[in-house]
Protein backbone atom coordinates (compact mmCIF):
# COMPACT_ATOMS: atom_id res chain seq x y z
CA UNK A 1 0.00 0.00 0.00
CA UNK A 2 1.59 3.35 -1.23
CA UNK A 3 1.91 5.87 1.59
CA UNK A 4 -0.34 8.76 2.43
CA UNK A 5 1.17 12.08 2.07
CA UNK A 6 -0.36 15.35 3.60
CA UNK A 7 1.40 18.04 1.47
CA UNK A 8 0.99 18.47 -2.66
CA UNK A 9 2.19 20.48 -5.18
CA UNK A 10 0.28 21.21 -8.57
CA UNK A 11 2.41 19.33 -11.71
CA UNK A 12 0.45 19.99 -14.06
CA UNK A 13 -2.77 22.08 -15.18
CA UNK A 14 -5.02 19.02 -14.57
CA UNK A 15 -3.06 16.66 -11.51
CA UNK A 16 -1.90 17.09 -8.64
CA UNK A 17 1.16 15.12 -7.24
CA UNK A 18 1.86 14.16 -3.61
CA UNK A 19 4.90 14.63 -2.01
CA UNK A 20 6.09 13.50 1.70
CA UNK A 21 5.75 16.45 4.22
CA UNK A 22 7.47 16.76 7.77
CA UNK A 23 5.96 14.48 10.47
CA UNK A 24 2.86 15.62 11.83
CA UNK A 25 0.74 13.86 14.11
CA UNK A 26 -2.66 14.31 13.07
CA UNK A 27 -1.39 12.75 9.64
CA UNK A 28 0.36 10.42 10.66
CA UNK A 29 -1.67 8.82 12.82
CA UNK A 30 -4.11 8.74 9.66
CA UNK A 31 -1.36 6.97 7.99
CA UNK A 32 -0.68 4.49 10.64
CA UNK A 33 -4.86 3.69 10.38
CA UNK A 34 -5.31 3.62 6.71
CA UNK A 35 -4.41 -0.16 6.18
CA UNK A 36 -6.85 -1.28 9.01
CA UNK A 37 -9.45 1.22 7.42
CA UNK A 38 -8.65 -0.05 3.41
CA UNK A 39 -9.78 -3.61 4.74
CA UNK A 40 -12.51 -2.62 6.78
CA UNK A 41 -13.56 -0.42 3.64
CA UNK A 42 -13.42 -3.23 0.95
CA UNK A 43 -15.83 -5.42 3.81
CA UNK A 44 -18.49 -2.61 3.25
CA UNK A 45 -18.26 -2.21 -0.24
CA UNK A 46 -19.09 -5.86 -0.29
CA UNK A 47 -21.44 -6.22 1.50
CA UNK A 48 -24.10 -3.13 0.41
CA UNK A 49 -27.42 -2.86 2.61
CA UNK A 50 -30.45 -0.46 1.08
CA UNK A 51 -31.70 1.94 3.14
CA UNK A 52 -33.69 1.61 5.67
CA UNK A 53 -31.97 -2.11 6.12
CA UNK A 54 -28.43 -1.25 7.39
CA UNK A 55 -28.63 -3.65 9.96
CA UNK A 56 -25.40 -5.04 9.48
CA UNK A 57 -23.14 -1.96 8.59
CA UNK A 58 -25.11 -0.36 11.42
CA UNK A 59 -23.76 -3.28 14.41
CA UNK A 60 -19.98 -2.99 12.25
CA UNK A 61 -19.99 0.94 13.43
CA UNK A 62 -21.04 0.52 17.01
CA UNK A 63 -18.39 -2.05 17.48
CA UNK A 64 -16.00 0.37 16.05
CA UNK A 65 -17.16 2.90 17.81
CA UNK A 66 -17.60 0.80 21.60
CA UNK A 67 -14.06 -0.34 21.15
CA UNK A 68 -12.48 2.79 20.77
CA UNK A 69 -14.31 3.96 24.26
CA UNK A 70 -17.63 5.89 22.96
CA UNK A 71 -21.05 5.16 24.54
CA UNK A 72 -22.95 3.77 22.41
CA UNK A 73 -26.72 3.53 21.41
CA UNK A 74 -28.31 1.30 18.31
CA UNK A 75 -31.52 1.35 16.46
CA UNK A 76 -31.76 5.34 17.01
CA UNK A 77 -34.19 6.54 13.75
CA UNK A 78 -34.46 2.63 12.95
CA UNK A 79 -30.62 1.66 11.99
CA UNK A 80 -29.20 4.59 13.20
CA UNK A 81 -25.78 4.60 16.26
CA UNK A 82 -24.96 7.23 18.02
CA UNK A 83 -21.55 7.12 19.54
CA UNK A 84 -20.73 10.06 22.18
CA UNK A 85 -17.07 10.78 23.52
CA UNK A 86 -17.17 13.15 27.08
CA UNK A 87 -13.89 14.93 27.22
CA UNK A 88 -14.57 17.90 29.63
CA UNK A 89 -15.71 21.05 29.28
CA UNK A 90 -16.35 22.26 25.65
CA UNK A 91 -18.43 22.41 22.55
CA UNK A 92 -19.94 19.85 21.32
CA UNK A 93 -19.72 18.61 17.76
CA UNK A 94 -21.04 15.89 15.63
CA UNK A 95 -19.79 13.96 12.70
CA UNK A 96 -21.82 12.17 10.69
CA UNK A 97 -22.07 9.11 8.12
CA UNK A 98 -24.33 7.74 5.94
CA UNK A 99 -25.08 3.95 5.57
CA UNK A 100 -27.12 3.18 2.85
CA UNK A 101 -26.40 1.48 -0.29
CA UNK A 102 -28.48 1.88 -3.36
CA UNK A 103 -30.46 -0.81 -6.06
CA UNK A 104 -27.61 -0.61 -8.56
CA UNK A 105 -25.87 -4.27 -9.65
CA UNK A 106 -22.29 -2.99 -9.75
CA UNK A 107 -20.05 -3.77 -12.23
CA UNK A 108 -17.28 -1.94 -11.52
CA UNK A 109 -14.76 -5.18 -11.83
CA UNK A 110 -13.09 -4.69 -8.55
CA UNK A 111 -11.94 -8.14 -6.60
CA UNK A 112 -14.15 -7.32 -3.46
CA UNK A 113 -17.44 -5.92 -5.74
CA UNK A 114 -20.69 -6.63 -4.66
CA UNK A 115 -22.27 -9.34 -5.17
CA UNK A 116 -25.58 -8.86 -3.13
CA UNK A 117 -29.11 -9.14 -3.63
CA UNK A 118 -31.94 -7.33 -1.99
CA UNK A 119 -35.39 -6.41 -2.20
CA UNK A 120 -36.60 -2.54 -2.31
CA UNK A 121 -39.00 -1.60 -0.27
CA UNK A 122 -41.62 -1.61 -3.38
CA UNK A 123 -41.21 -5.01 -4.07
CA UNK A 124 -38.28 -5.33 -6.40
CA UNK A 125 -35.18 -7.59 -6.46
CA UNK A 126 -31.81 -6.06 -7.36
CA UNK A 127 -28.13 -5.91 -6.87
CA UNK A 128 -26.71 -3.63 -4.35
CA UNK A 129 -23.92 -1.75 -4.52
CA UNK A 130 -22.12 1.44 -2.61
CA UNK A 131 -22.66 3.65 -6.06
CA UNK A 132 -22.64 7.05 -4.37
CA UNK A 133 -19.34 5.92 -2.13
CA UNK A 134 -20.84 5.57 1.45
CA UNK A 135 -18.70 2.72 2.11
CA UNK A 136 -16.08 5.26 1.92
CA UNK A 137 -17.82 7.86 4.55
CA UNK A 138 -17.94 4.86 6.96
CA UNK A 139 -14.12 3.99 7.22
CA UNK A 140 -13.51 7.57 7.23
CA UNK A 141 -15.95 7.99 9.79
CA UNK A 142 -14.25 4.83 11.96
CA UNK A 143 -10.52 6.69 11.26
CA UNK A 144 -12.00 9.65 12.54
CA UNK A 145 -13.20 8.25 15.91
CA UNK A 146 -10.20 6.38 16.56
CA UNK A 147 -7.85 9.02 15.80
CA UNK A 148 -9.36 11.39 18.41
CA UNK A 149 -10.35 8.49 21.12
CA UNK A 150 -6.42 8.56 21.06
CA UNK A 151 -5.88 12.13 21.12
CA UNK A 152 -7.91 13.24 23.86
CA UNK A 153 -5.76 14.95 25.76
CA UNK A 154 -5.52 17.53 22.57
CA UNK A 155 -9.36 18.56 22.54
CA UNK A 156 -12.30 19.19 25.22
CA UNK A 157 -15.56 18.94 24.67
CA UNK A 158 -18.22 16.52 23.67
CA UNK A 159 -17.57 14.13 20.18
CA UNK A 160 -21.25 12.42 18.56
CA UNK A 161 -20.29 10.51 15.67
CA UNK A 162 -23.93 9.80 13.76
CA UNK A 163 -23.74 6.89 11.99
CA UNK A 164 -27.20 7.77 9.58
CA UNK A 165 -29.40 4.95 7.84
CA UNK A 166 -31.46 5.62 4.77
CA UNK A 167 -29.89 8.95 3.44
CA UNK A 168 -30.62 7.99 -0.27
CA UNK A 169 -34.31 8.25 0.30
CA UNK A 170 -33.77 11.45 2.36
CA UNK A 171 -35.21 9.99 6.04
CA UNK A 172 -32.39 8.72 7.51
CA UNK A 173 -31.56 12.17 9.28
CA UNK A 174 -35.43 13.22 9.95
CA UNK A 175 -36.01 9.39 11.37
CA UNK A 176 -32.74 9.98 14.14
CA UNK A 177 -34.02 13.83 14.65
CA UNK A 178 -37.45 12.73 15.78
CA UNK A 179 -36.19 9.72 17.34
CA UNK A 180 -34.49 11.93 20.05
CA UNK A 181 -31.38 13.06 18.55
CA UNK A 182 -30.88 16.36 20.29
CA UNK A 183 -33.06 15.68 23.27
CA UNK A 184 -31.40 11.94 24.38
CA UNK A 185 -28.19 12.70 23.36
CA UNK A 186 -25.82 15.94 23.53
CA UNK A 187 -27.12 18.54 21.24
CA UNK A 188 -24.38 20.18 19.02
CA UNK A 189 -22.82 23.13 18.27
CA UNK A 190 -21.19 22.22 15.33
CA UNK A 191 -21.75 19.75 12.73
CA UNK A 192 -19.50 18.01 10.03
CA UNK A 193 -19.99 15.48 7.17
CA UNK A 194 -18.18 14.96 3.87
CA UNK A 195 -19.19 13.42 0.76
CA UNK A 196 -16.99 11.88 -2.16
CA UNK A 197 -16.94 13.09 -5.85
CA UNK A 198 -16.96 11.87 -8.67
CA UNK A 199 -16.14 15.36 -10.31
CA UNK A 200 -12.62 15.80 -8.40
CA UNK A 201 -9.56 14.14 -8.88
CA UNK A 202 -8.81 11.84 -5.74
CA UNK A 203 -7.31 13.47 -2.74
CA UNK A 204 -8.57 16.99 -3.76
CA UNK A 205 -11.60 18.97 -0.87
CA UNK A 206 -14.49 20.71 -2.64
CA UNK A 207 -15.58 23.75 -0.50
CA UNK A 208 -18.27 25.97 -0.94
CA UNK A 209 -20.02 28.41 1.70
CA UNK A 210 -23.99 28.76 1.58
CA UNK A 211 -26.42 26.74 -0.09
CA UNK A 212 -24.39 23.69 -1.39
CA UNK A 213 -27.59 21.21 -2.07
CA UNK A 214 -31.15 21.72 -2.55
CA UNK A 215 -34.36 21.11 -2.09
CA UNK A 216 -35.67 17.96 -3.53
CA UNK A 217 -39.55 17.46 -4.00
CA UNK A 218 -40.86 14.74 -6.14
CA UNK A 219 -44.21 15.64 -7.84
CA UNK A 220 -47.04 13.59 -9.49
CA UNK A 221 -49.09 14.54 -11.81
CA UNK A 222 -51.81 12.59 -13.10
CA UNK A 223 -53.83 14.27 -15.82
CA UNK A 224 -57.32 13.01 -16.81
CA UNK A 225 -59.02 13.09 -20.16
CA UNK A 226 -62.13 11.15 -21.83
CA UNK A 227 -60.43 8.12 -23.68
CA UNK A 228 -62.05 6.91 -26.59
CA UNK A 229 -60.89 5.16 -29.84
CA UNK A 230 -57.90 6.58 -31.73
CA UNK A 231 -59.40 6.56 -35.08
CA UNK A 232 -62.28 9.26 -33.77
CA UNK A 233 -60.24 11.83 -31.37
CA UNK A 234 -62.57 14.34 -31.70
CA UNK A 235 -64.75 12.40 -29.45
CA UNK A 236 -62.24 12.16 -27.08
CA UNK A 237 -59.98 14.40 -24.46
CA UNK A 238 -56.49 13.21 -25.42
CA UNK A 239 -54.46 12.93 -21.64
CA UNK A 240 -51.61 12.54 -23.80
CA UNK A 241 -51.73 15.43 -26.02
CA UNK A 242 -52.61 17.41 -22.74
CA UNK A 243 -49.68 16.07 -20.43
CA UNK A 244 -47.50 16.38 -23.34
CA UNK A 245 -48.62 19.91 -23.47
CA UNK A 246 -48.13 20.11 -19.80
CA UNK A 247 -43.98 18.93 -20.05
CA UNK A 248 -43.41 22.19 -22.88
CA UNK A 249 -44.84 24.30 -20.44
CA UNK A 250 -43.37 23.68 -17.46
CA UNK A 251 -39.88 24.44 -18.55
CA UNK A 252 -40.76 27.98 -18.33
CA UNK A 253 -40.77 28.33 -14.88
CA UNK A 254 -37.15 27.75 -14.91
CA UNK A 255 -36.61 29.66 -17.87
CA UNK A 256 -39.16 32.18 -17.57
CA UNK A 257 -40.64 32.63 -14.30
CA UNK A 258 -37.96 32.29 -11.47
CA UNK A 259 -35.41 34.85 -11.26
CA UNK A 260 -32.60 34.57 -14.02
CA UNK A 261 -30.08 34.75 -11.24
CA UNK A 262 -32.13 32.27 -8.97
CA UNK A 263 -30.93 28.04 -9.83
CA UNK A 264 -34.00 25.69 -10.54
CA UNK A 265 -34.57 22.49 -11.86
CA UNK A 266 -38.19 20.72 -12.99
CA UNK A 267 -37.45 17.39 -14.62
CA UNK A 268 -40.17 15.22 -15.79
CA UNK A 269 -38.62 11.98 -15.09
CA UNK A 270 -41.70 9.44 -16.44
CA UNK A 271 -44.53 9.91 -18.50
CA UNK A 272 -46.53 6.57 -18.39
CA UNK A 273 -50.20 6.10 -20.37
CA UNK A 274 -52.28 4.16 -22.20
CA UNK A 275 -52.18 0.14 -23.32
CA UNK A 276 -52.51 0.08 -27.16
CA UNK A 277 -52.08 1.46 -30.29
CA UNK A 278 -55.58 2.46 -31.31
CA UNK A 279 -57.07 3.45 -27.88
CA UNK A 280 -57.05 7.09 -26.36
CA UNK A 281 -56.49 6.24 -22.81
CA UNK A 282 -58.63 8.23 -20.05
CA UNK A 283 -55.33 9.82 -18.19
CA UNK A 284 -51.31 9.87 -18.47
CA UNK A 285 -48.88 10.14 -15.40
CA UNK A 286 -46.27 12.51 -14.85
CA UNK A 287 -43.36 11.90 -12.70
CA UNK A 288 -41.13 14.88 -11.68
CA UNK A 289 -38.17 15.96 -9.69
CA UNK A 290 -37.90 19.35 -8.60
CA UNK A 291 -34.95 21.25 -7.54
CA UNK A 292 -34.37 24.81 -5.97
CA UNK A 293 -32.62 26.28 -3.02
CA UNK A 294 -34.98 28.85 -1.34
CA UNK A 295 -37.83 28.54 0.27
CA UNK A 296 -39.58 31.22 -1.67
CA UNK A 297 -38.47 29.18 -5.07
CA UNK A 298 -39.28 26.21 -3.55
CA UNK A 299 -42.60 27.41 -3.53
CA UNK A 300 -43.07 29.02 -6.59
CA UNK A 301 -41.70 25.98 -9.03
CA UNK A 302 -44.30 23.87 -6.91
CA UNK A 303 -47.31 26.58 -7.45
CA UNK A 304 -46.44 26.62 -11.06
CA UNK A 305 -46.59 23.51 -11.35
CA UNK A 306 -50.27 23.08 -10.26
CA UNK A 307 -51.62 26.53 -12.19
CA UNK A 308 -49.49 25.00 -15.64
CA UNK A 309 -50.82 21.79 -15.15
CA UNK A 310 -55.07 23.31 -14.56
CA UNK A 311 -54.56 25.88 -17.30
CA UNK A 312 -53.59 23.39 -19.52
CA UNK A 313 -56.48 21.58 -19.06
CA UNK A 314 -58.94 24.63 -18.90
CA UNK A 315 -57.55 25.27 -22.41
CA UNK A 316 -57.67 21.64 -24.04
CA UNK A 317 -61.86 21.83 -22.56
CA UNK A 318 -61.08 19.05 -19.71
CA UNK A 319 -64.48 19.31 -17.78
CA UNK A 320 -64.03 20.71 -13.93
CA UNK A 321 -64.39 17.17 -12.52
CA UNK A 322 -61.59 15.71 -14.84
CA UNK A 323 -59.18 18.11 -14.05
CA UNK A 324 -55.44 17.17 -13.42
CA UNK A 325 -54.38 16.52 -9.51
CA UNK A 326 -50.93 17.42 -8.86
CA UNK A 327 -49.33 15.32 -5.57
CA UNK A 328 -46.33 16.56 -3.89
CA UNK A 329 -44.85 14.17 -1.33
CA UNK A 330 -44.74 15.53 2.34
CA UNK A 331 -41.42 13.91 2.74
CA UNK A 332 -38.19 16.41 0.86
CA UNK A 333 -35.22 16.26 0.95
CA UNK A 334 -34.49 20.03 2.64
CA UNK A 335 -31.34 21.99 1.05
CA UNK A 336 -27.97 22.36 2.61
CA UNK A 337 -26.44 25.12 3.75
CA UNK A 338 -22.97 25.56 5.18
CA UNK A 339 -22.66 28.38 7.68
CA UNK A 340 -20.15 30.64 8.32
CA UNK A 341 -17.50 31.65 10.12
CA UNK A 342 -17.27 27.45 10.23
CA UNK A 343 -16.95 27.19 6.46
CA UNK A 344 -14.39 29.92 6.31
CA UNK A 345 -12.34 28.48 8.94
CA UNK A 346 -12.08 24.98 7.62
CA UNK A 347 -10.87 26.29 4.50
CA UNK A 348 -8.45 28.20 5.93
CA UNK A 349 -7.58 25.23 7.59
CA UNK A 350 -7.93 22.77 5.14
CA UNK A 351 -5.49 24.98 2.61
CA UNK A 352 -2.59 25.40 5.41
CA UNK A 353 -2.87 21.38 5.84
CA UNK A 354 -2.95 20.22 2.21
CA UNK A 355 -2.13 23.29 0.30
CA UNK A 356 -4.15 25.71 -1.88
CA UNK A 357 -3.87 22.87 -4.80
CA UNK A 358 -5.46 20.41 -2.74
CA UNK A 359 -8.89 23.06 -1.64
CA UNK A 360 -10.45 24.04 -4.38
CA UNK A 361 -13.70 26.55 -4.07
CA UNK A 362 -16.31 24.34 -5.66
CA UNK A 363 -20.31 25.68 -7.07
CA UNK A 364 -23.47 24.29 -5.48
CA UNK A 365 -24.96 21.31 -6.81
CA UNK A 366 -28.70 20.64 -7.48
CA UNK A 367 -28.33 17.27 -5.60
CA UNK A 368 -29.87 16.61 -2.43
CA UNK A 369 -28.34 15.70 1.25
CA UNK A 370 -30.45 15.04 3.89
CA UNK A 371 -27.44 16.28 6.22
CA UNK A 372 -29.18 19.78 5.90
CA UNK A 373 -31.72 18.38 8.65
CA UNK A 374 -29.26 18.55 11.22
CA UNK A 375 -28.91 22.37 10.64
CA UNK A 376 -32.41 23.32 10.00
CA UNK A 377 -33.41 21.47 13.22
CA UNK A 378 -31.15 24.16 14.90
CA UNK A 379 -29.74 27.00 13.23
CA UNK A 380 -27.84 28.15 15.74
CA UNK A 381 -25.89 25.19 14.99
CA UNK A 382 -22.79 26.05 12.47
CA UNK A 383 -22.43 23.21 9.66
CA UNK A 384 -20.58 22.27 6.60
CA UNK A 385 -20.22 19.44 4.32
CA UNK A 386 -17.27 18.94 2.08
CA UNK A 387 -16.43 17.30 -0.92
CA UNK A 388 -13.09 14.66 -1.12
CA UNK A 389 -12.79 14.04 -4.73
CA UNK A 390 -12.19 10.16 -5.68
CA UNK A 391 -11.24 9.94 -9.53
CA UNK A 392 -8.45 7.87 -9.64
CA UNK A 393 -5.21 9.92 -10.90
CA UNK A 394 -4.78 8.20 -14.09
CA UNK A 395 -8.72 8.73 -15.28
CA UNK A 396 -8.84 12.24 -14.72
CA UNK A 397 -5.59 13.23 -16.44
CA UNK A 398 -7.61 11.05 -19.61
CA UNK A 399 -10.59 12.82 -18.72
CA UNK A 400 -8.63 16.01 -18.63
CA UNK A 401 -7.63 15.36 -21.80
CA UNK A 402 -10.79 15.03 -23.73
CA UNK A 403 -10.03 11.02 -23.97
CA UNK A 404 -12.55 9.19 -21.33
CA UNK A 405 -16.11 9.78 -19.74
CA UNK A 406 -16.42 9.95 -16.35
CA UNK A 407 -18.85 7.66 -13.99
CA UNK A 408 -20.77 9.96 -12.08
CA UNK A 409 -22.24 8.90 -8.34
CA UNK A 410 -24.74 6.15 -8.79
CA UNK A 411 -23.09 5.01 -11.71
CA UNK A 412 -23.08 1.01 -11.61
CA UNK A 413 -19.08 1.56 -12.21
CA UNK A 414 -17.92 4.23 -10.07
CA UNK A 415 -15.08 2.91 -8.20
CA UNK A 416 -13.31 6.03 -6.51
CA UNK A 417 -9.69 6.06 -5.30
CA UNK A 418 -10.64 4.58 -2.09
CA UNK A 419 -7.50 5.32 0.13
CA UNK A 420 -7.16 8.90 -1.36
CA UNK A 421 -10.91 9.50 -0.50
CA UNK A 422 -10.31 7.87 3.17
CA UNK A 423 -6.85 9.12 3.95
CA UNK A 424 -7.63 12.61 3.03
CA UNK A 425 -10.98 12.69 4.41
CA UNK A 426 -10.22 11.21 7.99
CA UNK A 427 -7.01 13.29 8.41
CA UNK A 428 -9.75 16.41 7.26
CA UNK A 429 -12.36 15.34 9.70
CA UNK A 430 -10.11 15.06 12.40
CA UNK A 431 -8.04 18.26 11.42
CA UNK A 432 -11.51 19.88 11.72
CA UNK A 433 -12.86 18.29 15.34
CA UNK A 434 -9.41 19.68 16.90
CA UNK A 435 -10.06 23.02 15.62
CA UNK A 436 -13.69 22.89 16.79
CA UNK A 437 -12.57 21.58 20.41
CA UNK A 438 -9.42 23.09 20.86
CA UNK A 439 -8.57 23.79 24.14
Amino acid sequence: MRPLFAAVLLATATSVTMVPAAAEPVHDATAAELPQLMTLYRALHAAPELSRQEVKSAARMAAEARKAGFTVTEKVGGTGVVAVLRNGSGPTLLIRTDMDGLPVTESTGLPFASKVRATTADGVETGVMHACGHDTHMASWVGTLRNLAAMKGQWAGTLVMVAQPAEEVGLGAQAMLADGLYTRFPKPDHAIAFHDSAGLQAGVIGVHSGFTFANVDSVDVVVRGVGGHGAYPSTTKDPIVLASRIVGALQTLVSRELDPQTPGVVTVGSFHAGAKHNIIPDEAKLLLTVRSYTDDSRKQLLDGIARIARGEAIAAGVPEDRMPTVTVEQTYTPATFNTEPLSGELRTLFTQRFGEARVREVPATMGGEDFSRFYLADKSIQSMIFWVGGVPTDKWAAAQAGGAELPSLHSATWAPDAEAVIGTATEALTAAALNVLKK
